[in-house]
């Protein structure tokens, strides 16, 4: 299966470790979270795999093109229109002016955009609906391959679960593969297939967790109880720095997701980690 491949990762900034034996696979059709603690170096590993950055060590193998990357911040162009601003990658690709702009505002359209704004500056418009309009740049390529750096972290939860909704929906009709940077438990279990956990110094995956079913189909209280699951687990509680043991919920009927221990060479697996 086509995928994106991360082997053997390490990568330092001066003499201090950033990454540490990272290994990953994002495949076609798939919806991978990368999850941990500020400073681990979840978005060093992103730019790594864009190629915003050179591996100094490992590999990395990126079939997909043409590939997207979405930043934490909309990242608009002030002086452009926001249709110019979707129509931007279309325009790098040679597209000419009139189809790039009917394919921009095909794509502004389906992810809630009014029709006014996309003749408006980035400065005239809410956080959601540039947030919106850096979707809407993304997917207009039509990418196999989708990078997200904590896009929807400055959004509020109504306008975030509306997001999601949008992404998951195309996602699944264009079967792209989305590696999703976040700090968010919630949000990661929202969407992915499967869960990487990180730890900090140097980052690097210690565990790995599959939550059940397909994202579309998860309802709130699905999400809830395997956000709680994913909480309670030692290697997420060591790596967030969460206080105390883990607390005992008492089972219910929810489906639980799946764990699996991640090793490495320098951080061997533990077998009670894995439940």
């Amino acid at each position: 299966m086509t995928a994106l491949q991360v082997r053997g990762l390490h990568h330092a900034y001066g003499p201090t470790p950033v990454l540490e034996g990272v290994d990953l696979d994002v495949p076609a059709g798939r919806i991978v979270a990368l999850v941990g603690p500020s400073g681990c170096g979840k978005t060093t590993l992103l730019h790594l795999c864009a190629g915003l950055l050179a591996p100094q060590q490992g590999h990395i193998t990126q079939p997909f093109t043409p590939s997207a990357l979405m930043f934490q911040q909309p990242r608009l162009l002030p002086w452009m229109s926001t249709l110019d601003n979707i129509a931007l990658g279309l325009k790098a690709q040679g597209m000419a002016r009139a189809e790039r702009r009917r394919q921009a505002t095909e794509a502004a359209l389906a992810l809630g955009l009014p029709a006014p704004s996309l003749a408006q500056f980035p400065a005239e418009l809410s956080g959601g609906m540039q947030s919106r309009a850096a979707l809407a740049r993304a997917l207009v390529l039509a990418p196999r391959l989708l990078l997200m750096d904590e896009p929807f972290s400055a959004l509020d939860v109504g306008l975030r679960g509306q997001l999601h909704q949008l992404l998951l929906a195309r996602q699944a009709a264009q079967g792209m593969a989305v590696l999703l940077i976040t700090h968010d438990l919630m949000e990661a279990v929202r969407l992915a297939d499967t869960v990487l956990v990180m730890a900090a110094a140097p980052g690097r995956i210690v565990a790995r967790y599959e939550p059940p079913g397909a994202a579309l189909a998860r309802g709130d209280a699905l999400v809830y109880r395997c956000t709680a699951e994913l909480q309670q687990h030692p290697e997420v509680r060591a790596a967030f720095g969460l206080p105390g043991p883990a607390q005992e919920d008492g089972g219910g009927a929810i489906a639980r997701g799946h764990w699996q221990p991640v090793a490495s060479a320098a951080h061997p697996a533990d077998p009670r980690s894995s439940c």
